[in-house]
């Protein structure tokens, strides 16, 4: 695979004299105001956001040639991608908090995942092929989108339009799993193909289709056929195929506007059991078998939004969507002998059904210094899980949540330079007491391009399905959750100064410094709630979260050459309480930094991009038991660890565009983890699988646009 893709470079650099379509100068792009629409009342430049965002351009993302979400943000500042090969899922920590608090939404609407909505989304399943760019917002933002927006949120803008009649493109991308690479064997195999049509100035629609085909990563493991049962038959990173379609219809006319998107996605994932099975058959060879399972997702997303202004000017904006996404298992047996299989069964294992609309009318006032936006929320959920109950007792638990919210934004614009926007949201909950979230947000333009901005939050997080009805009872296991939980609460200030420097005309430099700082209470955790004859835990409400985080961003250009650096150092108190034992809470401390470059050949029609990360020491504290038995907790420290990757995109015979890239370039595969064992004082390590190690690519995308 190294060398084929050395040759297809040679190539590629060998074809530039007869390119014909220029790398787009990044400078120029990036000069462009750029249009934000989350958290806003309406689309406005970045420059007028009350709220300090991030912007994730396409540009940024075929940089990356990233393939799905997970990629694109295990470079981003201040989060950690947290991957898991034994069930091949890719969830997000913000600030230390996981993807509980941090909410998904795909143009304004929360997505689906196996229990919920917006949160804990496996970002592995999220594909990239009609994505237009993707704006995070850092801090509490429960007025404007709800329950569990709580450390921050995540919006992917979708492609709606076109400037050219028809849009067809093609891709196909071959990338190794480490040094591990076969045709249709090893590796990963990806296809996509897309196609727009504008009809006419009003209409456009749009289709998609992708393939994923992720061939697992051996590693020490020894694959589905390997024979002695010495522990190592399978795979250390499971196997797994996606495929996802969708179809766009769009109608803008004036100052109407309308889209309907739908999406569907399946997943399968293999999992094949360390363990074999022999039974003696003579005068035979004995038959040896495994209990393999495999795993289904299925998701389906619809949603429909129209927005305009009514001849009284105000201006409204309404989306509907149905959701539903299902987790499928089926355990069979697998003959090693005879490579059959036998005695399958299949059952839901979860699901998640939802019926969502949002809605909002603003622009009450004719004068330009007010303006005011009204909104609702109503979120109808059904949950569906199979637990273990005791005696090994499988069990169906089917619970319905429903909330309806209302919000009130309203924004004073005292000058040109100065905005305040006060908010608050009521939640009316089935399940819980119901709920509340305020925030305050200030806007400053100074003089000489320096841009002040702070907010005020309240938030809060309601319980999730497995908290609340998990069942998890056998022998020497006892975890169960708790009905009678009750939401967390959250409390987050923010603060951030932009200073833009005008180098020259070709060159510029921004800056940014943010200060953050989160708390959260009533925070529920698993908790030990007796000792004997068993230890029993349970899901109760009786954590404290506090963080603190300050972050220097810069961004500088200069002509066709671009260069992105930032630092952040994030502080965590926590206070665990186990009834039986309570944590340390004194501040822990991590630092991340990053750093990527760009530079366009416009000449040569390529563009060479480097990035990095540093992921400092992390450390928190294990529930765990002394010597004697007792409950008690320890401190736990991840290593530090760094990522690169690199890729060289060029572009040529007009339609014809080639990217090679080596993710992961300083081979990284597993994290030491250490901890105090029993007794306290000398510590064990264990090595976390975190990644494949070294990984090259070639991607290649054929777009035709008339």
């Amino acid at each position: 695979m190294k060398t084929y893709l050395s040759i297809t470079a040679l190539f590629a650099l060998a074809t530039t004299g007869s390119a014909q379509e220029k790398i787009v100068d990044t400078l120029k792009t990036a000069s462009l105001e750029q249009v934000v629409v989350t958290g806003q009342f309406e689309p406005q430049s970045l420059k007028k956001s009350i709220y300090n965002l991030r912007v994730i351009t396409k540009e940024d993302i075929k940089r990356l040639a990233a393939n799905n979400l997970a990629d694109v943000l295990s470079q981003s500042l201040n989060i950690i991608i947290r991957p898991s090969g034994s069930d091949g899922r890719s969830t997000i920590s913000l600030f230390g908090l996981d993807g509980q608090y941090f909410k998904i939404l795909q143009d304004n609407v929360p997505m689906v995942s196996d229990a919920g909505l917006g949160n804990n989304i496996d970002l592995t399943q999220i594909n990239l092929n009609d994505i237009e760019r993707i704006e995070i917002i850092e801090g509490s933002m429960g007025v404007t989108h709800g329950a569990n927006a709580v450390s921050g949120i995540l919006n992917i803008i979708t492609k709606k339009g076109s400037d050219t009649k028809w849009e067809l493109s093609a891709t196909v991308q071959e990338e190794t799993a480490g040094a591990e690479y076969a045709p249709f064997k090893a590796g990963k195999h990806i296809q996509g193909l897309k196609a727009g049509h504008k009809f006419s100035e009003n209409w456009y629609a749009s289709l998609s289709f992708n393939r994923n085909d992720f061939d697992g990563f051996k590693g020490d493991r020894s694959g589905p056929d390997h024979v002695p049962n010495d522990g190592t038959r399978g795979y250390q990173w499971l196997p797994d195929m996606q495929y996802s379609a969708s179809s766009m219809l769009s109608y803008v006319k004036d100052d109407f506007r309308f889209f309907y998107k739908s999406e569907y996605f399946r997943e399968k994932t293999a999992f094949y059991n360390a363990t074999v099975n022999a039974v003696n058959n003579p005068p035979f060879e004995p038959i040896r078998t495994a209990d393999d399972s495999r795993y289904f997702t299925t998701r389906l997303y619809n949603h429909a939004n129209i927005s305009g202004r009514l001849e009284s000017g105000l201006r409204y904006n309404v989306s509907a969507s149905y959701q539903n996404q299902k987790r499928e298992t089926e355990d069979f047996e697998y003959n090693l002998n005879t490579k059959s299989e036998s005695g399958s069964t299949k059952y839901k294992d979860q699901s998640s059904v939802v019926l969502y609309s949002t809605g909002t009318l603003s622009h009450f006032f004719m004068d330009k210094k007010y303006d005011l936006q009204l909104g609702y929320e109503f979120n109808g959920q059904n949950g569906f899980s199979k637990v273990i109950a005791e005696n090994n007792f499988v069990k169906d638990v089917r619970r319905q949540f429903n909330n309806y919210d209302i919000f009130l934004s309203g924004e004073y614009a005292a000058t040109e330079k100065l905005s305040l926007r006060p908010g608050a949201r009521y939640s009316f909950q089935s399940v819980f007491d119901n709920q509340y979230a305020a925030s305050l947000g200030f806007r400053y333009l100074l003089p000489k391009q320096v841009e002040l901005r702070t907010s005020f939050g309240k938030s809060f997080r309601t319980p999730n399905f497995e908290e609340m009805y998990s069942e998890l009872i056998f022998s020497g296991h006892y975890f169960i959750g708790n009905e009678n939980l009750l939401p967390e609460n959250s409390t987050s200030y923010e603060a951030s100064i932009r200073k833009t420097f005008s180098v020259s005309e070709k060159s510029s430099l921004s800056t940014v410094f943010t200060a953050n700082l989160l708390s959260v209470k009533d925070r529920i955790s698993m908790a030990l709630i007796s000792v004997a004859p068993i230890a029993k835990s349970q899901y109760i409400n009786i954590s404290k979260y506090s963080m603190w985080n300050v972050a220097v961003t810069n961004q500088f250009r200069c002509g066709e050459f671009s260069a992105n650096g930032g630092a952040s150092l994030i502080g965590i108190s926590q206070r665990l309480d186990n009834n039986e034992a309570v944590s340390d809470d004194r501040y822990l401390y991590t630092f991340q930094g990053t750093a990527n470059v760009s530079y366009s050949i416009l000449k040569w029609e390529s563009a060479l991009s480097v990035f990095y990360k540093y992921n400092g020491k992390q450390q928190t504290y294990i529930s765990s038991f002394d010597e004697e038995g007792n409950p008690v907790f320890k401190p736990s420290t991840v290593s530090p660890f760094s990522l690169m990757d690199a890729s060289i995109r060029k572009t040529f015979y007009k339609h014809y565009e080639v990217t090679l890239g080596v993710r992961n370039i300083l081979d990284v595969t597993s994290v030491r983890q250490t901890s105090a064992n029993a007794g306290a004082t000398h510590p064990t390590s264990d090595d976390v699988m975190f990644a494949y190690g070294r990984s090259y690519f070639i991607k290649l995308t054929y777009n035709l646009n008339f």
